[in-house]
């Protein structure tokens, strides 16, 4: 089934993540208007899974370095890579952190990840020291959204926004109508644009001495009928 999407089109298959399915929705294709300079190449949005945490890893380091180098110091950087930015295997088993493939000709190439999650936690990989587990009640708490990150070199394509749109989705089917993130810098343009609002200034505190400023963001949603 196609759908009008802003940035080209897209097309909803039923596989999920290698096999699984994203929890909520079905595995998503988008036709990009212009792939990384190959209009033909399309990105499919899939569930993670564990073999894909070393991938993450690298991508999650070259994301950084090469997207907040304008809103954070090189210090900064370096620190929140060790204290705060990493994959959340978590997520992973939850089921709630999906990957952007691009698919060409070529085997696909992971360009991009992000997540919700139905616990507690706003921020930070396995190795964030203030990780709450406890669950969230969708009746009166806002869904996380979480870990969002995509690679340099296809960044300002969309590709974000379809990872977003993916994860407000599935966070809705399973009873939320509030969304809440722990923004960077860097990203808050992304969604501010998509409806979100800034609620307060956060010091993230950083292995260094350092800290890292991030903007706590929430969006509502029409409760559906």
């Amino acid at each position: 089934m196609l759908h009008k999407h802003a940035f080209g089109r897209c097309e909803t298959s039923l596989a999920g993540g290698r096999g699984g399915r994203i929890s909520g929705l079905k595995a998503v294709k988008f036709w990009l208007a212009a792939g990384a300079g190959n209009p033909s190449m399309k990105i499919r949005i899939r569930q993670a899974v564990t073999e894909d945490i070393p991938i993450l890893r690298g991508l999650i380091d070259a994301s950084v370095r090469g997207l907040q180098t304008r809103d954070y110091t090189p210090s900064q950087i370096e620190s929140a890579l060790a204290t705060v930015y990493g994959v959340d295997t978590q997520l992973i088993a939850d089921g709630t952190y999906l990957v952007a493939e691009a698919e060409g000709d070529a085997e696909p190439v992971t360009v991009g990840c992000g997540g919700w999650s139905k616990r507690k936690t706003l921020y930070g990989g396995d190795q964030w020291t203030g990780r709450e587990a406890a669950l969230l009640d969708p009746q009166h708490d806002a869904a996380k959204i979480r870990a969002f990150f995509i690679h340099p070199s296809w960044a300002r394509q969309g590709i974000g926004t379809m990872i977003l749109e993916a994860c407000e989705n599935a966070a809705v089917a399973a009873g939320f109508i509030r969304f809440e993130m722990g923004a960077t810098l860097t990203g808050v343009p992304l969604y501010q644009a998509r409806g979100y609002v800034a609620l307060e200034n956060l010091e993230v505190p950083l292995a260094n001495g350092e800290s890292l400023p991030i903007v706590r963001m929430e969006k509502r949603i029409t409760k559906p009928a």
